[in-house]
C-alpha cells in the first residue's frame, strides 16, 4: 500500500473503535455488578456520537472505562489505531493529552481554592506549555474569550460564576491541552434550560471551529438529537440500538428506543409519537435478566426473549438493533 493510500485509510477510520467493552465490579461475597457487557461502537473522527439511556445504563461507567478513570475488565478500544486498553499507566499518561472529560456537575469539578488561571495552568502544564508567563497569560485568555468568557475573569474564583459559566471553564480547561476526543458526561444536566442551550451551541460552535471528536452522555434525547451525528441507546449495561441520528429518531425499531422517545417533549404540534408505557424499574446489574435484558419491562416480550441474547443486527440506514422481534414490530 502506498504511503498516500494508507494516509487516506487512516484518516477514514474511526478515531475511537470500541469492541467487548465489559466492566464488572465486584462487590464481595459472590456479588458482581454487571455494570457493561459486551458494548462495542465507532466514534468516527470529527463526529459528535450520543450516549443515551436510564440511570443505571451504564452511560457514565462507559465514558470513564474509555479513558481509563476506571479500568475496564475486558474489551478494547482502538483510539487512532492504538489499543487503550492495553497501554501501561506510563504510557496511557501520554495520551491522556489527546483524551478529556467534561464532568457532569460543574460546581464540583472546579477547585474552589484556585482562580481559573491556576486551574488552566494546571492543564497547561500538563500539555507542556512551557512558555513565558506573559504567553501563558496569552493563552488563558484566548480559551476563555473561546468559551464565551472574558479574558479578566481568569483572576476570579469558581464560586464567583454561575452553573453555565463554570461548565464552560471546564471546557476551557479540556480544551488547553488540544484533545482530539472528548467525553462529556451528562455537561448541561445540572443547568437551566435557558443556560443549556447556551452551552449546547457552544459545544456545536467549537465542534465546527476545532474538528472535535465526541463522546456525549444524556438522558435527555431531544438534546442529543439537536447535537449529534450518531446515536448509541444504552439499557443495563447492553446496547439495545444504535445509527445516525436522522434515522434513529424518524424510525426507532427497538421498543426500548420507542419508549425513551415517547417520553421526550416534542416542540411541535404535528409531529406525533406513540405513547409507549414501560412497567417497573430498571433491573438490579447485580442480577440482571436472562436473555434480553430488557424484556422484564418490554410491552412486546414473548417467551424466547427471556432465552435468548439478541445480538446487533443491521437494519437498514445504518441502524442496528438488538431484538429478535424487530421484523415483526417495524
Amino acid at each position: 500500500m502506498s504511503l498516500a493510500a494508507a494516509e487516506s485509510t487512516q484518516a477514514c477510520a474511526p478515531l475511537l473503535r470500541v469492541e467487548g467493552l465489559t466492566q464488572r465490579f465486584n462487590l464481595g461475597g459472590g456479588r458482581v455488578v454487571h455494570a457493561i457487557e459486551d458494548v462495542s461502537f465507532d466514534v468516527p473522527r470529527g463526529a459528535i456520537v450520543g450516549l443515551v439511556g436510564e440511570s443505571g445504563s451504564g452511560k457514565t461507567t462507559t465514558g470513564r472505562s474509555l479513558i481509563r478513570l476506571v479500568e475496564p475488565t475486558s474489551g478494547t478500544a482502538m483510539f487512532d489505531g492504538v489499543d487503550l486498553f492495553s497501554l501501561s499507566p506510563r504510557e496511557m499518561r501520554q495520551y491522556r493529552r489527546r483524551l478529556q472529560i467534561i464532568f457532569q456537575d460543574p460546581y464540583s469539578s472546579l477547585n474552589p481554592r484556585l482562580t481559573v488561571a491556576a486551574i488552566i495552568n494546571e492543564a497547561l502544564d500538563a500539555r507542556g506549555f512551557d512558555k513565558a508567563r506573559a504567553a501563558r497569560k496569552q493563552r488563558i485568555g484566548e480559551l476563555l474569550e473561546m468559551v464565551g468568557l472574558r479574558a479578566e475573569h481568569a483572576q476570579r474564583y469558581p464560586h464567583e460564576f454561575s452553573g453555565g459559566q463554570r461548565q464552560r471553564i471546564g471546557f476551557a480547561r479540556a480544551l488547553a491541552v488540544e484533545p482530539d476526543f472528548i467525553v462529556a458526561d451528562e455537561p448541561v444536566s445540572a443547568l437551566d434550560v435557558s443556560v443549556q442551550a447556551q452551552v449546547l451551541n457552544l459545544i456545536r460552535d467549537l465542534q465546527q471551529r476545532l474538528g472535535l471528536t465526541m463522546l456525549f452522555i444524556s438522558h435527555d434525547l431531544a438534546v442529543v438529537e439537536y447535537l449529534c451525528d450518531e446515536v448509541i441507546v444504552m439499557y443495563l449495561g447492553r446496547i439495545m440500538e444504535k445509527g445516525p441520528s436522522q434515522a434513529l429518531y424518524s424510525n426507532p425499531r427497538h421498543p426500548y428506543t420507542r419508549a425513551l422517545l415517547a417520553t421526550a417533549p416534542v416542540p411541535d404540534p404535528t409531529r406525533k409519537r406513540e405513547r409507549v408505557l414501560l412497567k417497573g424499574d430498571i433491573p438490579s446489574p447485580i442480577n440482571p435478566p436472562s436473555g434480553c435484558v430488557f424484556r422484564t419491562r418490554c410491552p412486546h416480550a414473548i417467551e424466547a426473549c427471556a432465552a435468548t441474547l439478541p445480538p446487533l443486527e443491521a437494519v437498514g440506514a445504518g441502524q442496528q438493533v438488538a431484538c429478535i422481534r424487530h421484523h415483526e414490530l417495524a
